[in-house]
């Protein structure tokens, strides 16, 4: 399965909801690394903001796979993890983290930017997904 193919159904939802992806990749020495951001969902990618400084988009750069497991926000026993290619491309304008600026926070411009941020998006492509509840 690929795609919006893998997202089963009845978990869906949650990928519409006001929640945390925890993003897991692997570093350079080998060790596990994971940490929450947050996410999109286009029907077909589970799309999440980064910057090009930090330590998780090197390794995704480097690995090009990622798992991310999300739980339901209204439901702590349910969750959708899912894995698969994650790709990046340009947010132009800050476009993308400013609207999970405002579907997060109410903010329509993401208020901690840092000098010298460079934004991009992760756009997860699920080939495989598992769910719980």
């Amino acid at each position: 399965m690929t795609d919006a193919a893998a997202v089963p159904e009845t978990h869906a939802d949650i990928l519409t909801k006001k929640g945390f992806a925890h993003v897991a990749t692997v570093g350079p020495d080998g060790r596990p690394q994971s940490s929450p951001v947050w996410y999109d969902w286009d029907g077909t990618h589970v799309l999440f903001s980064q910057t090009t400084g930090r330590q998780k988009y090197k390794n995704l750069r480097s690995g090009g796979h990622v798992a991310l497991s999300i739980t339901d926000p209204d439901n702590p026993y349910r969750y959708i993890e899912i894995r698969g290619p994650v790709e990046f491309v340009d947010d132009p304008g800050d476009a993308f983290i400013n609207k999970m600026a405002k579907k997060y926070l109410n903010e329509d411009v993401y208020p901690w930017p840092q000098p010298g941020d460079v934004r991009v998006v992760g756009r997860v492509t699920p080939v495989h997904a598992t769910t719980q509840g």
